[in-house]
């Protein structure tokens, strides 16, 4: 139903009356003309695609003639709406507007979703926002009649709390015209979608399951809640086909990342029904639909399109037959736009980014954990790599230009109790693969090193007890290591300090720190942390200076993370959830694993010659707005476009069109849960 071209996902399909008033806007007149879409010619649907480099509705205009073309249209470039930087998501028709979610406002809040559901008219472009100020709604859904919105909302709980699976939103019902009169409808639900203008559908998490439920509104707060799918499988993102019967996405058997899955641990679209008198549904009460077409692989937030007068069921998926099993995957980079007119922005096809001082290389680490690429002049290659259970992560460059040192951590990721090394890679560029640790033992990660190239600070976990408290340290000699060079101690105290970056002056060091977490606050979380992560400076000379820049909620709660100075020592980058979630979790890709999620990508200015006039910023710029998680931002001072960043030249400015070699396909076609791009944990309340 769309072209082939870039990543697209929840469509909706255009009723033929909003079609035709659609097809009047000047940018489309000439296109088709209404009997067009009397005739059945050309058919319409609104949906999220990622062309253009941000994550914005489209409109799809398909002729089915001889050609059967599609043609595909920003939805901002048709009506005038927003040109900034921002996410939408879930556009839905309600008579002469669409409705849909966008980020385009800040939140007045930290930590707290910038989604508000909006609505444009289709006749003239005037745009309204329908969410209440201080506020935040996901999911919308258009009632039959086209007269009211249900929305997923924050407001009954106070907003998020963190949660990056089970949301526990409540739905909330208005009209689509004023006064909207927003009613409370259902307690714990998301992804409302409506068989009538008095019954929802919603989806919710009772004990270890997913489940569907069915709902009647009638009388105001929802009564007669019935649960449509069974007990005992996962279901989820449902598409009402009518009062009783639902097109729901399942999982019925739950697997690990180490799987290699069978069919029912795929994500597939099956069809529930339900009366009034039935009292239990079973796993037969139901029509496999996608099991049938494409077994071993996900499918995602079904929807209903009426051709004809009869139903069919839509849904997306990865074009993943179209990969080779293979043991290559090609690799592409990606300029976004930015919000900054003075910053760029730049995606890799990896992590952990490094630049060098000069700006000339590009490293970064593969999905794996098991490659370190470098991107130069002389191409891009692999330039160390590792086998067995070790990993290797968070490589950084010697800030001496004259150094070709790469520094990278080799051992097992997340695990305090596990000995965790630094090691260098001298004359990394030539690819000669060697190796030389710089630790001993302990479990010691995110090296950095002075201007001059000649001392590392890092973060450790040596005298941290019991309990594994992580500390900074300065190694004073970074070729020698702890192999006849000096250890000494920049912080201490009972928490982590890590993620640390020494300043392009040398003066001070970044780092993230839980330091001020409440005492009352959990030890962890899954094994892991349980966040209140704020960002400090440390003055390198008097270490008992110690500033917090910046926090994330006002409780201390959340992760500012990775924090790493722009070249002239001015910014900070981070990645944080100072925005919180913006789409549904559960309607992404989902899978156990134990790399911590942290949100998207912000930047804030510091003074860089007075460190007592940081204490707790204000001011922020969010840089990206994505429903995926970012980490680990860099910061080099070449464009995409200067002839010194010689790595540019495996910028695309198009969109992906290849069908590569793949690792994580299977060879019987099957998708890996590599394939799923998106890192969650079971559960993170901070």
């Amino acid at each position: 139903m769309t072209d082939g071209q870039s990543y697209n996902y929840n469509g909706q399909v255009i009723p033929s009356a909003a079609l035709k008033t659609i097809l009047q806007r000047p940018k489309l007149v000439s296109e088709a003309k209404e009997a067009d879409v009397d005739s059945g010619r050309v058919s319409g649907m609104v949906f999220v695609s990622e062309r253009g480099n941000l994550e914005t509705l489209h409109i799809a205009l398909r002729f089915n003639d001889n050609s059967s073309k599609v043609k595909i249209f920003s939805f901002d470039e048709v009506f005038g709406t927003f040109d900034g930087v921002r996410l939408e998501d879930s556009g839905c028709i309600a008579g002469d507007y669409l409705v849909y979610v966008s980020t385009k406002e800040p939140a007045d809040d930290r930590r707290q979703p910038w989604t508000a559901v909006y609505k444009t008219n289709l006749k003239n472009g005037k745009t309204e926002r329908v969410t209440p100020s201080g506020q935040a709604d996901l999911s919308p859904a258009v009632s039959p009649s086209g007269k009211k919105i249900a929305v997923a909302s924050f407001q009954r709980k106070g907003g998020w709390d963190g949660e990056i699976e089970d949301l526990m939103t409540d739905i909330f019902v208005m009209n689509v015209e004023k006064p909207f009169q927003r009613k409370f409808v259902i307690n714990n639900g998301g992804w409302p979608t409506w068989g009538s203008d008095n019954i929802i559908f919603f989806h919710r998490k009772v004990g270890e399951f997913w489940g569907v439920f069915r709902a009647d509104i009638s009388k105001g707060k929802a009564v007669d809640i019935t649960r449509v799918t069974p007990d005992g499988i996962d279901a989820f993102t449902p598409a009402a086909i009518d009062t009783t019967t639902v097109a729901v996405a399942t999982i019925r058997q739950k697997s690990k990342f180490s799987d290699v899955r069978v069919e029912a641990q795929y994500r597939h679209i099956e069809i529930y029904s339900t009366g009034q008198q039935e009292e239990r549904v079973t796993l037969k009460d139901n029509i496999k639909i996608t099991q049938k077409t494409r077994p071993k692989a996900d499918h995602f937030n079904p929807f209903v399109v009426d051709i004809d007068g009869g139903k069919r069921i839509g849904y997306h998926r990865c074009k993943s037959e179209f990969l080779q099993s293979g043991d290559d995957i090609e690799r592409k980079f990606q300029k976004l736009n930015s919000p900054l007119p003075h910053v760029g922005l730049f995606r890799v096809s990896g992590v952990f980014p490094t630049f060098s001082q000069d700006g000339s290389k590009l490293a970064f680490v593969d999905n794996e954990f098991k490659n370190l690429w470098v991107a130069d002049s002389k191409g891009l290659r692999i330039v160390f790599e590792t086998d067995g259970p070790d990993n290797i992560f968070s490589p950084v460059w010697n800030q001496n230009p004259g150094k070709d040192i790469l520094y990278v951590c080799k051992g097992p990721s997340f695990n305090a109790d596990k000995r965790l090394d630094i090691c260098s890679i001298p004359v990394a560029a030539s690819g000669a693969q060697q190796r030389k640790e710089l630790t001993k033992g302990f479990n010691n990660a995110f090296p950095s090193s002075n201007p001059e190239g000649t001392k590392l600070v890092f973060r450790s976990t040596r005298n941290g007890g019991d309990k594994r408290y992580k500390n900074l340290y300065i190694m004073e000699n970074e070729a020698k290591g702890e192999y006849g060079g000096k250890i000494t101690r920049l912080t201490e105290g009972p928490w982590t300090d890590t993620h640390c970056q020494w300043s392009p002056r040398g003066d001070w060091i970044v780092f993230s720190s839980t330091r001020d977490k409440p005492k009352d606050a959990p030890e962890s979380d899954n094994n892991l942390d349980p966040g209140y992560f704020s960002v400090f400076l440390v003055n390198v000379n008097k270490p008992d200076v110690v500033i917090r820049v910046i926090k994330s909620g006002d409780d201390l709660a959340g992760h500012v993370n990775h924090p790493f100075f722009s070249p002239d020592g001015k910014s900070i980058v981070v990645t944080s959830d100072l925005a919180a979630v913006s789409v549904d979790p559960i309607s992404l890709p989902l899978f156990v694993h134990s790399v911590r999620p942290y949100g998207d990508i912000f930047t804030f200015d510091i003074d860089a010659d007075d460190i007592n006039k940081n204490k707790d910023v204000k001011k922020f710029h969010r840089i990206t707005h994505s429903r995926y998680e970012n980490s680990t931002a860099t910061w080099t001072k070449f464009s995409t476009d200067d002839p010194n960043a010689a790595w540019n030249l495996l910028l695309k400015d198009q969109d992906y069109a290849s069908t590569p070699s793949c690792p994580y396909a299977y060879s019987d076609g099957g998708e890996s849960w590599h394939m799923t791009g998106h890192l969650c944990i079971p559960k993170r309340c901070c």
